[in-house]
Order: structure tokens, then sequence, then C-alpha cells
């Protein structure tokens, strides 16, 4: 008896080839993680001294960017433009009166971590056309080799259905698993790429632990900052965004505001809002400075 069968006791002709097609793994793919590993499941089985980690890592970005010209700085700051969190924004101003630049940094402790929000599009379509493909020959062998996996429940034999959980098997039950953590992933794990995309910031700055990812591996036009001994250095510099005015000027104010719900908090202050449109964007100082952008530090772009 095939354990991978289930209670299926007489392995049909020609299933053990199928078995063993099923068997076969798929190649890894960086950048894709094609089954979702139990650790990066449950947010919540992190413990402290990983927490206390990128904690560390969120007080060291603040620190370089500080130092490196972004005097104006704030942590979890809600993005523009789009649904995201960045756990560090910075502002450098501009000595013209003129909007100045921005930029953002992720911090990420763990490889499951950083794999939760850097699934690349074509990488990961492929993966997916691939797995799906192979899903569909599993599907078509298993209907010739268990015909009495046909759930009767229509009177067309062209469209019935098939059981194929009935039977247990191994590289099905595998296939439909990677299906749905590339699913998953394509959904909700492409933060790194769409913040270069929608140019949330000019620069966007990946912050990691020393030996965790390799210069290569850095998501596309990100930086790297890798933490040694308690020190940030610039591994790689980040590619340049012409991040429109609005888009400064509307993360320079959510980094205003960030600044002052921390110091409400440390001071145990709840104001009520005097001003019920304050969200409401102004735009006399975007259309006066709209044509300008700010100075590219070349020091920092590659």
């Amino acid at each position: 008896m095939d354990a991978s069968l289930g209670k299926t006791s007489v392995i049909p002709s020609g299933a053990r080839d199928l078995t063993t097609l099923a068997d076969r793994p798929l190649p890894a793919i960086p950048g894709v993680l094609a089954e979702e590993p139990r650790a990066a499941r449950d947010d919540k089985a992190q413990n402290r001294s990983e927490t206390a980690a990128h904690l560390q890592l969120k007080r060291l970005a603040l620190l370089w960017a500080q130092e490196n010209g972004y005097p104006i700085c704030a942590l979890e700051v809600a993005l523009p433009q789009c649904r995201y969190r960045a756990d560090v924004a910075a502002y450098r101003p501009e000595r013209n009166g003129n909007l100045g630049l921005t930029a953002v940094f992720e911090c990420k402790q763990s490889t499951s971590d950083l794999r939760r929000n850097d699934c690349r599009s074509p990488e990961a379509l492929a993966r997916l056309e691939t797995v799906y493909r192979r899903r569909q020959i599993l599907e078509k062998h298993l209907r010739i080799h268990y015909p009495t996996l046909r759930t009767g429940d229509t009177l067309f034999p062209e469209w019935e259905a098939h059981d194929f959980d009935a039977i247990e098997h191994r590289g099905y039950r595998r296939a439909n698993r990677e299906l749905a953590a590339l699913q998953r992933q394509l959904r909700d794990g492409r933060k790194f790429e769409k913040l270069a995309r929608y140019a949330c910031a000019n620069l966007f700055f990946l912050v990691v632990p020393n030996d965790l990812l390799r210069e290569p591996e850095t998501p596309p036009a990100w930086g790297l900052l890798v933490e040694k001994a308690g020190v940030l250095a610039l591994s790689r510099k980040p590619a340049w965004h012409d991040s429109s005015a609005a888009a400064r000027l509307r993360l320079l104010q959510k980094v205003a505001a960030a600044g002052t719900r921390l110091l409400n908090r440390q001071h145990d202050l709840s104001p009520i809002n005097p001003y019920p449109h304050a969200s409401v964007e102004i735009a006399s100082p975007m259309r006066k400075h709209s044509h300008a952008l700010p100075h590219r530090p070349e020091s920092l772009v590659r």
C-alpha cells in the first residue's frame, strides 16, 4: 500500500510515473517564496529577541538618516499613494526653499520577514504558470488512473467534477499549496516592488542585519544598508525616483503627523481635532513648486 495514495491498496499502471512527477521539486527562484514556511504563516510566533532586533534596526536607520542629511524623520509613517506604512521615513529640505527630497527605510530582521514583501511579479508569474501546468498534468492522469473519483453531479461527462482530495495524493496537495502561496504573494507580498513603482519617495533603503542578504539579492531600485557591530554601512546605492511635488509634500506632512502622535503618546495627550478638514490637500504650495525637482544626491544614488 502506498501511503501517499491514502486508502488505495493497488497502484494502477502508470501511477508510479505520476508519483515520480509529483515528487520532483521545482527549482527555487530568487525573490519568489514558492510555499510559505510555517514560521511565516503566523507573525505572532516571533519571539522577543526578534522584536528587539527589529526595533534596533529602526533606531539605527533613524540615526543613519539624520547623519546623512535627513534631519526630519519619523517612525511608522503611512506612505502617500499606497496603503503601506514605512518603518522610517525621512526628509531632506532644500536651501532655496523648494521642496526637498524624501527617503523611505524598510527594516527586515529575518529571511521570512524579508520574503513576505519581496515577491517579484515576473518571476512569481512564471512560477505560478509552471505550478499550474503541473497541477493540470496531475489532474489529467488522476482522471485516467482513478475513474472512481468522479462525483456524478452532472448529466454531461465532459463537465463532471472529480474529488481529487479523496485519495490524499501528496504531489497534488503540494501543487495546491504552492498555487495558494504564490497567489497570496502576488496579491499581498509586493511591497518593495509597488513602493518603487508608485514613487512614494525619491530613495528607498532596505535595512538588514549582517549576512541576511547578499547585495545581488537586493530588490530592484532599492539601496542596501547592512548592520555591522551596531553601525549601518551602505552596501548598495539606491536608484533615483522622480517623486512628484505633491507626493513629497504629502510624505513630509505624514512625517510631521507621525512625530506629533509620538509626542502625544509620550506626554499622555489626547487632543480633540479642532480642524475636521485638516487632512485636505493644500493646493497652492504644490502648484507653486510643482515644476521643481530636488537636487539628486549623487553620493547616495547610483
